[in-house]
């Protein structure tokens, strides 16, 4: 690429990069699938912000800790895709340091996805299940536990979707720079970064339910589909082109 100059240990030879964007790409998708599928056919849903109802649903679910389990396994992949992608997008001056940003980014977003899966998936759960069997007084006590618990799901989550949209905000503005791969992707990150961190703002100040997160949520979850399943396209072509 005319100006693209590799830096640092490590720099991609054309070999290399093609079989780094090929993992990335299924990293991303494989886990982010999974994420769909665990969340949409296991996880209980209903009225997020109705606590009474939604945490009746919760302490019915057998199933709650494996799914979330499931899921911080899930999400951790697809970031893991990411900071394969990093180390495409490192080997140009002018990604360098954006890509270096970028990774950063993910392992705090991976940082924080940890503490909000054990706080959900096991703190949450036991607090509704400990309302649910308690009665009388106990279970006006158990059940204001129980959404100081939620609340503060509300602000680890919030704080994640802002850490992953900007994420995903860096390493569009990498790729767009070190022009290593199709500069759609970068736009798409970057597209995908914004409705993330526009969502988790809406979640420090709305809860987990409101109309602007359904659109928020439909147009992030279509733009980081098309965005992993491009970076694997951009993998194989590369190496249909070198072999």
């Amino acid at each position: 690429m005319s100006g693209d100059i590799p830096v640092g240990e490590g720099a991609d030879t054309a070999g290399s990069r093609h079989r780094r964007l090929t993992l990335a790409g299924a990293l991303m998708l494989g886990g982010f699938l999974l994420n769909v599928v665990l969340t949409a056919g296991l996880h209980p849903s209903g009225e997020e912000d109705d606590h009474p109802a939604i945490f009746t649903q919760y302490a019915e679910s057998s199933s709650w800790i494996a799914v979330h389990l499931g899921q911080f396994i899930a999400v951790l992949v697809t970031l893991s895709g990411l900071l394969v992608l990093y180390r495409v997008l490192r080997g140009t001056e002018r990604s360098s340091l954006v890509a270096q940003l970028a990774a950063a980014a993910v392992v705090a977003t991976a940082a924080i996805w940890a503490v909000l899966q054990g706080l959900d998936g096991v703190g949450l759960k036991q607090a509704v299940d400990s309302w649910a069997g308690a009665s009388g007084t106990e279970k006006t006590i158990r059940f204001a536990n129980a959404e100081t618990v939620r609340w503060l799901e509300w602000g680890f989550q919030s704080y994640f979707r802002i850490l992953l949209g900007l994420s995903l905000a860096l390493f569009g503005t990498a790729i767009l720079a070190g022009r290593q791969i199709p500069g759609w992707l970068g736009w798409t990150a970057l597209a995908a970064g914004l409705c993330s961190v526009i969502f988790g703002i809406d979640v420090g100040y709305s809860g987990l339910a409101g109309g602007l997160q359904d659109v928020l949520g439909i147009a992030t979850f279509v733009l980081v589909l098309v965005f992993a399943i491009g970076v694997l396209v951009a993998g194989v072509r590369e190496r249909g082109h070198h072999s």
